[in-house]
């Protein structure tokens, strides 16, 4: 029996044998969609039933994440997933999203710390420390979604 390649390994034998380059584009387009999803569900929610916010969020992300996943199953990584939706796949992405969410989250704090250093503005110190956690989640995402979630299996 042969052991399963590690990690790195699976990492650069996609970024030369395959257009990863190409994957993160499109998983990027989904990512806005995905987002503009998040927001108006959301503030449909907030806005039009008075649901509470914490509860509208997490609804909103919960729809959120499902269209995310039937894109990225259908778009981007449609040749590792054969086009086909399962629940295990899904509960797989759903939880990658939620180590996103940790790490966009994780990273927005530590930059606010780190951001008065910088720049002097605070305005731009939020922005900064935002458009930095949005980066980082991407990669985290995008990254466990290729290797983890919709990795490709020997044979196919």
């Amino acid at each position: 029996m042969t052991t399963p390649p590690r990690l790195l390994d699976r990492m650069l034998d996609a970024w030369h044998g395959r257009a990863i380059g190409l994957k993160a584009i499109s998983f990027g387009a989904i990512g806005v969609v995905n987002t503009a999803i998040d927001f108006s569900v959301f503030w449909v929610a907030v806005q039009k039933f008075a649901i509470l916010i914490v509860p509208a969020n997490v609804m909103a992300w919960v729809i959120a994440v499902s269209a995310s996943y039937v894109m990225n199953s259908f778009i981007t990584f449609a040749r590792e997933s054969g086009r086909k939706l399962s629940w295990r796949a899904y509960a797989t992405f759903a939880a990658s999203g939620i180590a996103g969410l940790i790490a966009n989250t994780t990273t927005l704090v530590i930059a606010l710390n780190f951001m008065p250093l910088l720049i002097p503005s605070a305005d731009y110190q939020l922005a900064a420390s935002k458009g930095l956690a949005i980066l980082v989640s991407f990669l985290v995402n995008f990254t466990l979604s290729h290797f983890v979630v919709f990795r490709r299996h020997p044979g196919t």
